[in-house]
């Protein structure tokens, strides 16, 4: 891993990444309509330059947080950005109660998120305009009714 510097970003400052590397289909103004106004983001940078972002919120079950939004730069992959911002979001969703965290993570991606702990909950799937995925989850912890 090499010197990222991960702090907490606005949702504006995401998406410039975020449709470059997930959504190049779509608008800036399209890639925020979908966005939770909830949500906790952060980006690691390199250099002052953003070059990884994501963000975490709460959603489905008590206790689910989901990760969306992961994107970083083609040329720093696999060079701990992206692993980074995981690891960031995983204790910002943590530290908050989360028992359950999950996300829909590209098939290519896969093995950023197994690194994280992280565990394929479902079969290959097709999200139109977008590409193969799996539902990844990693479970923190049992709620009360789970241990009863």
């Amino acid at each position: 891993m090499s010197g990222f510097v991960v702090a907490p970003v606005t949702l504006e400052q995401t998406r410039p990444l975020r449709r470059a590397v997930l959504r190049p289909h779509q608008t800036l103004e399209q890639v925020a309509a979908g966005e939770p106004q909830d949500a906790f983001a952060v980006g690691a940078f390199a250099a002052g330059e953003l070059v990884a972002v994501g963000f975490v919120v709460p959603d489905g079950e008590h206790g689910d947080w989901r990760i969306r939004g992961m994107a970083t730069m083609p040329a720093v992959r696999g060079r701990g950005a992206g692993g980074a911002v995981l690891a960031a979001l995983i204790a910002h969703a943590s530290a908050a109660g989360a028992r359950r965290i999950w996300c829909y993570g590209r098939s290519p991606a896969r093995s950023l998120y197994e690194r994280a702990g992280m565990r394929a909950a479902s079969e290959e799937f097709e999200l139109p305009e977008i590409g193969p995925h799996f539902v990844m989850e990693l479970a923190l912890r049992e709620s009360l009714t789970d241990a009863t």
